[in-house]
């Protein structure tokens, strides 16, 4: 696996602080994650005509006007959504590869809610095809990193998880068929949350399978030293390391 995914840590969906009107997931909080030489992880939801937009939550309505689903919305529309502080406007994936031009690690999250919906996998190995920075793909969803796999085999990727039960957005699938589809996807990371790093599945990828092991999210000294000792690098929101 690249020794870039590792190298540096990597902001949480970029270096945003509300505070100061640098929101999560825009031009803003990307630029700081930029000039400070951070990583950057982002996340990606499909609108309705098939783009790939970043923006975390799949409805509006929490950091921006509106209520809509982002789904049933066209690309076009998404771009005009006001944000509730700041000027900044949602991105495409493309605006967001143009923004970062291979500067610093660019760690994307495929949003997909386990539905075998895989037109954002499709949209975003299309996308990247044309992308010569450091690029790396994951997800909670298997299914996605598996449709990955079959369009763009060289594009690294990997499986964002936690300790099942952990809380309400465990995966609504059974367990013969998140791991039918995790060994279809033949992950190259693991993502994993940073209170279950002591678990199983995470112990496992570092030691045995020798995979890269990403912790979320570290937001606390505390969080750092277990980061640390635990994992290969940090995914961080809230200070700078």
């Amino acid at each position: 696996m690249r020794d870039w995914l590792t190298t540096r840590p990597i902001a949480h969906r970029g270096l945003h602080d509300a505070a100061i009107g640098v929101i999560e997931n825009t031009v803003s909080a990307f630029r700081a994650a930029i000039e400070g030489g951070y990583g950057i992880e982002c996340d990606l939801q499909i609108s309705a005509d098939g783009e790939a937009m970043v923006h975390h939550d799949g409805v509006l309505g929490r950091l921006t006007e509106g209520s809509d689903r982002l789904n049933a919305m066209t690309a076009a529309a998404l771009r005009q959504v006001s944000f509730k502080s700041t000027t900044d406007r949602m991105l495409t994936l493309g605006e967001l590869c143009d923004l970062v031009a291979g500067r610093i690690t660019l760690l994307i999250e495929l949003k997909g809610g386990f539905a075998g919906d895989t037109r954002l996998a499709a949209r975003t190995a299309a996308v990247l095809a044309g992308y010569g920075g450091p690029v790396a793909v994951m997800s909670f969803d298997p299914g996605l990193i598996a449709a990955v796999r079959g369009l763009a085999p060289a594009l690294p990727r990997g499986l964002v998880a936690e300790r099942r039960g952990a809380d309400a957005d465990e995966p609504p699938v059974s367990s013969w068929n998140y791991a039918r589809h995790a060994l279809a996807a033949r992950p190259q990371f693991l993502a994993y949350r940073l209170q279950d790093l002591t678990t199983a599945p995470p112990l496992i990828a570092r030691h045995v399978l020798r995979w890269p092991l990403l912790t979320w999210t570290v937001r606390t000294a505390a969080d750092r030293a277990r980061a640390a000792r635990f994992a290969d690098q940090m995914i961080f929101e809230g200070f700078r390391p």
